[in-house]
């Protein structure tokens, strides 16, 4: 099958991502001018550290008088509990990760090793948008 040929590295999108110490208010912000289901929220020098959702954030600023004083990291989906892709993935088993975790996004990540240590560098994100463009390519070919 065509799906199992083609990587993530080929269809993926730009990252849409805020810093830890960002607040709530930057985190709603950013979702409505982006227009993304999902935002990763990074360290200073981009390493995953966790994700926030529409409905997170939705719900910190419900339960809360002032979200700018609020930081996502408080709210935020942490690593290790992150579902994750690399470019050199297949489409279908990044397509089966979204369905199995049903989660609308995935960051894509470069893997970096120092010692026993691993970190994640955020470089993108695979969506069901990135999915459906792809199938309609596919298509129309």
């Amino acid at each position: 099958m065509v799906f199992e040929t083609i990587l993530v590295g080929d269809v993926y999108s730009r990252s849409i991502v805020v810093t830890e110490n960002s607040s709530v208010y930057d985190g709603i912000v950013t979702l409505f001018i982006e227009d993304v289901g999902t935002i990763f929220v990074v360290s200073e020098n981009n390493i995953l550290e966790g994700a926030i959702s529409r409905k997170d954030l939705l719900k910190a600023a419900m339960g809360s008088k002032n979200s700018n004083e609020i930081p996502v990291s408080i709210i935020m989906t942490r690593m290790p509990n992150i579902i994750l892709t690399t470019p050199e993935e297949s489409v279908l088993t990044a397509a089966q990760k979204l369905l199995q975790h049903q989660i609308d996004a995935l960051p894509v990540v470069k893997i970096i090793k120092v010692g026993d240590q691993t970190t994640f560098e955020v470089i993108g994100r695979f969506t069901k948008t990135n999915i459906t463009r792809l199938f309609v390519q596919l298509a129309e070919k």
